[in-house]
């Protein structure tokens, strides 16, 4: 079996658009799982720049997975401790929660492995 480490990570400006729903952060945060393989999120790494609790959500198929809250001008790391299979077919994407008018950069790490 081969496995591949795969990535979502960058530095990215935002603009808060609410907490009732997620909105995309940028296209270089979605992966599309090929068919015929497995992938599984293992960690996910994550910084805020602005003064207010922003929230980033991974997302499946528009459907979200997991929350990661990051407090104001804070960090986290989460090791997943309950990983999951993600068939073949899904996207895989990284979006925010920010409340309205709230500005400023996220910091994201996504670590994913296929196999």
């Amino acid at each position: 079996m081969t496995l591949k480490n795969l990535f979502l990570q960058g530095v990215f400006p935002f603009d808060g658009a609410g907490l009732e729903k997620p909105v995309p952060i940028h296209s270089q945060l979605s992966h599309y799982v090929p068919d015929g393989v497995i992938n599984q999120t293992l960690y996910f790494r994550g910084g805020n720049s602005s003064p207010e609790l922003i929230t980033v959500v991974l997302m499946r198929d528009g459907v979200p997975m997991r929350y990661f809250p990051i407090g104001a001008k804070g960090n986290v790391h989460v090791p997943l401790r309950v990983v999951e299979d993600i068939d073949g077919g899904s996207l895989i994407e990284l979006q925010l929660l920010a409340d309205t008018g709230v500005t400023g950069a996220v910091v994201v790490d996504l670590g994913m492995v296929e196999h």
